[in-house]
């Protein structure tokens, strides 16, 4: 399940957050990384489903 979650980190990244954590800090702090570049976001998605 997490292969899928990354691939969808990977093109939508507070997708990938919100499937793994919720609506939380982490969602939001992700959704400003997505608009302020497109790859910290991604970076961001990817740690916190490797995390859990």
């Amino acid at each position: 399940m997490d292969i899928l979650r990354i691939i969808i980190a990977i093109l939508l990244p507070p997708l990938g957050v919100f499937l793994q954590v919720g609506i939380g800090a982490q969602f939001w702090i992700n959704i400003l990384l997505t608009l302020l570049g497109y790859i910290p976001g991604i970076i961001h998605a990817v740690y916190i489903i490797a995390k859990r």
